[in-house]
């Protein structure tokens, strides 16, 4: 057999209202099947379907996408392959050893502690101490939490439980890798660094499927995906047209409240130009934007390449800068862009300097990306880091930060 996963008409009820029980042992699958069964013809209306009649499989060494609106159920679709939940109906098999990367928290003790948990994870695996211990300063080295392995993993913060959980997973050679947005959490170093490492584990044989919201990486790591809707499969087949059917679904379901309460900023944005009306997914691209900005003492400019129908594909966001005399203006290249041909809108802006980066101005050209794409898969994750040239007088520092 060629497949590493087999999914084969999988559903999943969960009836309104249920709790978990408390006492008793857990029911067998044939008893769990049974009871859902029942609750099924029994309850009617109170029961709904997180997963309905979900089939696909994915060739050995594929890195497989999953995409879809909140409540599609591709969370539950990762729960059933790792094993955590059962299904009501239907398969799901995986072929070789696996290693999941769910929500943060799962699949560590918080009273055992960082060190103790990389060896309790290689055990769950059915690995010996000792390829463990060969693997060991391997893992630690990739996570850069040497100076936390001794705590508890309960007092990690969830960017350090996942620095720990993916050197775990990347580094005890599992077959098969299931990942659900987990990185999404880390900082943007590690981030990448987790990216090209999932990267070269495929290049080596290994099985990914990845959930995700981000595009970006939908188009630049997945030979495949599937989109996911009230728990059925709507679109499979290449990456883009997965990518198509979800602008879609995002495109029905937008807020016009939210986007006309979007453009009133305090700011406004007097140019934004690029010579590179065209480009191709390995070059690189440069742009020039000047802003005007009231009460702000400090900034940030944003470069954010979307489709044409808004659906986000990645930003890059510079330190914080100083107005002179109420301007911001700045030279942004980006050394590579990575993504498949097509039209996209590269848009340009100033936010506020905080956590949520409000935007207070922006605006945006159209961007043809064409050419080939044969060593796009090859070429080494960048995750588009920028360089800023901004002239001010207050010193900026080079680190850019990236969403």
């Amino acid at each position: 057999m060629n497949s590493s996963i087999v999914v084969d008409r999988l559903t999943k009820y969960y009836r309104r209202g249920e709790r978990p029980r408390k006492n008793g042992a857990s029911p067998s699958l044939s008893g769990y099947v049974r009871r859902a069964s029942h609750l099924i013809r029994a309850t009617g209306g109170s029961q709904f379907r997180a997963l309905d009649d979900v089939s696909f499989e994915v060739e050995r060494g594929d890195v497989f996408g999953v995409v879809g609106r909140n409540g599609a159920g591709k969370s539950t679709l990762l729960k059933i392959l790792a094993r955590i939940t059962l299904p009501s109906s239907g398969r799901a098999e995986i072929y070789g050893r696996v290693s999941s990367l769910l929500e943060v928290g799962t699949g560590f003790h918080p009273e055992l502690t960082g060190r103790e948990n990389v060896y309790l994870s290689g055990s769950i695996l059915g690995m010996r101490k000792a390829d463990i211990t060969r693997r060991f300063d391997e893992i630690v080295a990739f996570s850069e939490l040497e100076k936390s392995l001794d705590t508890p993993v309960k007092h990690y913060s969830s960017g350090m439980y996942v620095r720990l959980a993916f050197s775990v997973a990347a580094h005890l050679e599992p077959d098969v890798l299931l990942a659900d947005e987990v990185l999404a959490v880390g900082d943007v170093n590690f981030e990448t660094k987790s990216i090209n490492k999932m990267r070269a584990l495929n290049e080596q044989g290994m099985t990914i499927l990845l959930v995700t919201h981000n595009m970006y990486l939908i188009q630049t790591v997945c030979k495949r995906a599937i989109c996911m809707d009230a728990g059925r499969v709507v679109a499979d087949g290449p990456p883009l047209s997965v990518i198509s059917k979800y602008r879609a679904l995002n495109l029905n379901s937008r807020n016009p409240a939210e986007e006309a309460a979007l453009r009133k900023k305090p700011a406004r944005m007097v140019s934004l130009f690029s010579e590179q009306k065209e480009t191709s997914p390995d070059s690189h691209l440069t742009a020039f934007m000047r802003a005007e900005v009231r009460d702000q003492r400090m900034v940030r400019f944003m470069l954010r390449i979307t489709a044409p129908d808004a659906l986000h594909y990645f930003s890059v966001y510079s330190q914080p800068v100083r107005p002179i005399d109420g301007c911001v203006a700045c030279e942004v290249t980006i050394p590579r862009i990575m993504l498949m041909p097509g039209s996209y809108y590269l848009w340009g802006a100033v936010c506020a300097v905080g956590e949520d980066r409000t935007i207070l101005a922006e605006d945006y050209i159209p961007l043809l990306v064409s050419g080939s794409v044969e060593h796009l898969h090859k070429l080494n994750f960048l995750w588009n880091e920028a360089a800023w040239n901004i002239p001010t007088d207050e010193p900026i520092a080079s680190e850019t930060e990236v969403r």
